[in-house]
């Protein structure tokens, strides 16, 4: 079988973003390029390159293209399970380096030390996930629990749920933490009742609750901040 003609490999070697990167940087590259050694290979009729272009003029922005999911980068015609997985793997380590994470587990001593470290890791998901943060008496991380993805109301937000890990880590005390994907952190009146159900609840257990505190976009709300705990 004849080799495709849009195959990389068949173009000058100088050309080609793989050779480019090591000769001359990977700030050289353009995000197209970038994005196609990642992909790897490309179609019969579409290089890595062509694919990426087309990822990027679907979601119109880098920022745009690390919020998709697996299936739906998968959408493009050409990209299979395997190049999604890499893609989606790249993405989440980018997520994790501006996360600023340091060497072992971090302390929280205000709101923002929260938000340093989870915006960049919640902020593209596009359905609430409602996580509590296990501290111990240093306010250092013990264990970061998910306990609810979708839409946030009391019913699934259960305080068994929320302090049953608690109890296990012996924590000294939980912040709550989760995600508004409409861009506005702003609590809601639910946000608000769940809280003070939860504070309510740890006071009884003999575990405080910190903070409640929502993100959004490049933004959050701290309920403790707003003296609404």
């Amino acid at each position: 079988m004849a080799e495709s003609p849009y195959k990389i490999s068949r173009w000058p070697e100088k050309e080609r973003p793989r050779e480019r990167l090591l000769q001359q940087g990977a700030q050289h590259l353009t995000e197209a390029e970038l994005l196609g050694i990642l992909i790897g290979k490309g179609t019969r009729r579409k290089t890595a390159i062509d694919l990426a272009r087309e990822l990027l003029d679907r979601y119109e922005s880098l920022e745009n293209l690390f919020s998709r999911s697996p299936s739906e980068l998968m959408k493009i015609k050409g990209i299979g399970s395997a190049k999604a997985a890499t893609l989606s793997a790249a993405f989440q380590l980018v997520r994790r380096i501006q996360s600023k994470t340091s060497k072992g587990q971090p302390s929280f001593k205000r709101a923002k030390d929260v938000a340093n470290l989870y915006l960049p890791l919640m902020k593209d998901l596009r359905k609430e996930v409602f996580r509590v943060l296990l501290l111990s008496r240093s306010n250092r991380l013990i264990k970061e629990v998910t306990i609810s993805e979708g839409t946030l109301d009391a019913s699934i937000v259960h305080p068994r749920d929320v302090f049953r890990e608690a109890l296990l880590e012996s924590a000294a005390g939980v912040i709550l933490l989760h995600n508004h994907p409409s861009g506005n952190p702003s609590p809601s009146e639910e946000d608000i009742r769940i809280t003070k159900q939860l504070v309510e609840a740890g006071r009884v257990m003999g575990i405080k609750v910190y903070d409640h505190i929502i993100l959004s976009g490049e933004d959050y709300r701290s309920l403790a901040d707003d003296g609404l705990i």
